[in-house]
């Protein structure tokens, strides 16, 4: 009888798994402007690691194909290479036993379409395109590409009113994207070579918490050049443009629909998550810029001629959001009490608190919005919350922060439930909504597709019915004056000018669909530039504070230090702000983690900081 044994702990495969997590690290902090066919063969050589060794489009094709693209590398292919990669990938692909072989060999024919001009870079001049170039990471995956390492520096060095400037040299909301954020530049820290990304996004609030944006003086404006600007709308991307122009010597002349400037940062987002009287310390500072005015209540489109603003002004940037909520063409989709979550932010905006003392509440979608919507109806008195998705909760395409939130908060995730109808009481008010069961199917698009799975529609007794599956743009108005549009998302290029209509530029959620706050504020910026450029300058900004001297850099493994809340059972009862400050000791170890990318390694910006 043979024996068996427990597994060895001392084994190759625990030291190997161990050396794989360093592997994902490495991944994780793979740096941006990095040669994207030296990542394919890393990754295509990782995959010939892994064979068993028992089909030959594995064992011999893979190798095959590395040489191929290494050869190309060398800059040694001749031009046919490429299409010899290609046949050869689909042979393997077809061929191939298991998932290594073809998911390999996809992922190389993959690679072949979406670098096609980096092969022919290769091949024809024997290097990388001229955009390819490593970069420090987090100034680069920063929309606005704020100079991160040179503000953490000034955290460290606890000159708090240098850091605010540093920040807004790039981004005049420092306070805005301190809570608001959903920080792309943590992505690909370099950090997560050692243990874990800086909490970027929680050293800029301790710095706004310790100089607020009105207390720190922004940098005197340039000389007036008399030009003046129409800026349709006053959310992140028109306060961005206005405050760049008011710099540069020109004149913003804001027009807001609302009472009060901010947008959606005003409108949206509520206020346990982002202050109201904090954002009004970023308006402040921003109108202290230069000559900008405020026409408030300003109906653009409707009350106020488009044609007339635009020969009143030298140029006009179109800023004006997604503000209006998309409804869903269901049965009952008119029942009393159901509204669009955007409305509802909208009326706790402006405060009018809802109350729901009592009643249940289903907000159908997955997004931010849907998680701000349910948890403030939470603090609106809801008894219960029921946020109805169609998809995963993986799938969700809110921060697992908010989701994780919501949920400490008492809120219910009915996942893979897709709305079929909702049904009226005798009044006409909403009763329940029904629901169809979903399963998750193939992927379309990037991602798996929910189908109907087979099973019986479901109930769900509700009151109210806040609606969160996207964003509408008012563009209508703007199409009639002439302005192209495609679903309301205004055409435009990459420098937000709009083609064949002079002195016209477009930046935000109106140019983009909805997106996230540090795009339009990189929109608002860009804008500002074009704008310059456009009105025949090139105006350079001031800037009154200098990254310190880069120290040697602290390497000793460190926990990242969080930003905590306040407990669920106690902050879901108001809406003051939910997070807790940080203290002197957490912003300083967490200063001291940083690496100075832009010192030391390939990102050393030898330039200077423009």
């Amino acid at each position: 009888m043979s024996r068996i044994f427990l597994a060895d702990p001392d084994r190759y495969d625990e030291r190997i798994g161990e050396l794989l997590n360093k592997f994902e690290q490495k991944v994780k902090a793979c740096p941006p402007g990095t040669c994207p066919l030296t990542v394919q063969l890393s990754l295509l050589q990782a995959s010939a690691a892994q064979t068993c060794g028992k089909c030959v489009p594995c064992r011999d094709g893979l190798p095959q194909l590395a040489a191929l693209l290494q050869s190309v590398l060398d800059g040694q292919a001749p031009r046919e290479t490429p299409e010899k990669m290609r046949l050869l990938a689909e042979m393997i692909r077809d061929t191939a036993d298991c998932a290594i072989g073809y998911q390999a060999a996809e992922d190389v024919l993959w690679g072949l379409d979406h670098f096609r001009e980096e092969y022919i870079s290769h091949v024809e001049r024997q290097q990388c395109a001229e955009d390819i170039g490593q970069k420090v990471p987090c100034i680069n995956l920063c929309p606005a590409h704020v100079d991160i390492p040179a503000y953490i520096a000034l955290i460290g060095e606890e000159d708090y009113a240098g850091a605010v400037n540093m920040i807004r040299k790039d981004n005049p909301l420092p306070t805005a994207c301190a809570m608001i954020c959903e920080h792309p530049c943590e992505e690909r820290c370099r950090r997560n070579l050692i243990d874990d990304s800086v909490n970027i996004r929680g050293l800029k609030k301790y710095a706004v918490d310790q100089a607020a944006a009105d207390s720190v003086p922004v940098p005197a404006p340039n000389v007036s050049t008399g030009k003046k600007i129409a800026v349709i709308g006053g959310g992140p991307a028109g306060l961005t443009a206005a405050y760049f122009l008011g710099q540069m010597g020109h004149k913003a002349v804001i027009f807001e629909r609302q009472k009060e400037l901010g947008g959606m940062l005003r409108y949206g987002i509520p206020n346990y998550r982002f202050p109201k009287e904090r954002l009004d310390e970023d308006i402040r500072a921003i109108l202290s810029a230069g000559d900008i005015e405020v026409k408030y209540e300003a109906k653009v489109g409707t009350e106020i001629s488009i044609e007339e603003i635009r020969d009143s002004f030298d140029a006009m940037f179109v800023a004006i959001g997604a503000q209006a909520g998309k409804k869903l063409r269901i049965d009952g989709a008119d029942a009393k009490n159901v509204m669009s979550a955007v409305e509802m932010l909208d009326e706790i905006g402006n405060g009018r608190i809802p109350d729901y003392t009592g009643k249940t509440v289903a907000v159908i979608g997955g997004g931010n919005v849907a998680m701000d919507a349910a948890r403030s109806a939470v603090r609106c008195g809801a008894e219960a919350v029921h946020v109805v998705y169609r998809r995963r909760q993986n799938d969700m395409t809110a921060l697992d922060s908010e989701i994780e939130a919501a949920v400490m908060e008492g809120i219910d995730l009915m996942t893979l439930q897709a709305p079929k109808a909702i049904e009226k009481d005798e009044d006409g008010s909403c009763a329940a909504l029904i629901t169809q069961p979903q399963m998750i199917g193939p992927y379309r698009g990037g991602r798996p597709a929910p189908m109907d799975a087979n099973k019986e529609p479901e109930r769900i007794p509700c009151q109210v019915i806040l609606i969160a599956v996207g964003q509408d743009i008012v563009s209508e108005p703007f199409e009639k004056f002439g302005m192209a549009a495609d679903r309301g998302i205004f055409a435009a290029g990459l420098d937000t000018a709009v083609e064949n209509m002079p002195g016209i530029f477009v930046g935000g959620d109106c140019a983009t669909g909805p997106s996230t706050a540090i795009r339009a504020i990189a929109a608002g910026k860009v804008a500002a530039h074009n704008i310059d450029e456009y009105l025949g300058y090139h105006h350079k900004l001031r800037c009154e504070a200098k990254a310190p001297e880069a120290k040697e850099n602290s390497r000793i493994p460190t926990g990242r230090a969080n930003i905590t809340e306040r407990p669920a059972s106690i902050r879901k009862h108001d809406f003051e702000h939910v997070e807790n400050p940080y203290t002197y000791e957490e912003a300083m170890q967490e200063a001291g983690r940083c690496l100075r990318c832009d010192h030391f390694g390939c990102g050393v910006m030898k330039g200077g900081r423009d």
